[in-house]
């Protein structure tokens, strides 16, 4: 099952797992310079959706990963697909990077 976290809880999240935790963002570099999150408490790295599973290997399945895309979807897709590919605590950041900037940080812009 792929924990559903909202940007609010995330904090709360990350501090229930037991080591460094990661979020993934699985935007496209367009999107990405239209609107970022700041590391708080986790390492960020952005990986495109597309590009996941040849790159898979530089993720550690041992650390916890939430995924962050724009509104969730895709971030779920590549939770799912981190799961079932033997990675043990995955999240979906629900509502992505549209709801971070709604919940968690009003300067990252909308778009």
């Amino acid at each position: 099952m792929i924990d559903q976290v909202r940007p609010s809880d995330l904090d709360a999240w990350l501090a229930a797992q037991d080591g460094e935790a990661v979020v993934l963002d699985v935007r496209e570099a367009p999107e990405l310079r239209a609107a970022s999150v700041a590391p708080q408490g986790f390492e960020l790295v952005c990986i495109p959706m597309n590009e996941v599973p040849a790159r898979l290997s530089e993720l550690d399945p041992s650390r916890p990963v939430a995924c962050l895309c724009h509104h969730g979807a895709r971030s779920m897709r590549v939770a799912m697909f981190l799961a079932h590919n033997g990675w043990e605590r995955v999240a979906n950041i629900a509502g992505g990077i549209d709801a971070w900037s709604l919940e968690r940080d009003p300067s990252v812009p909308r778009y």
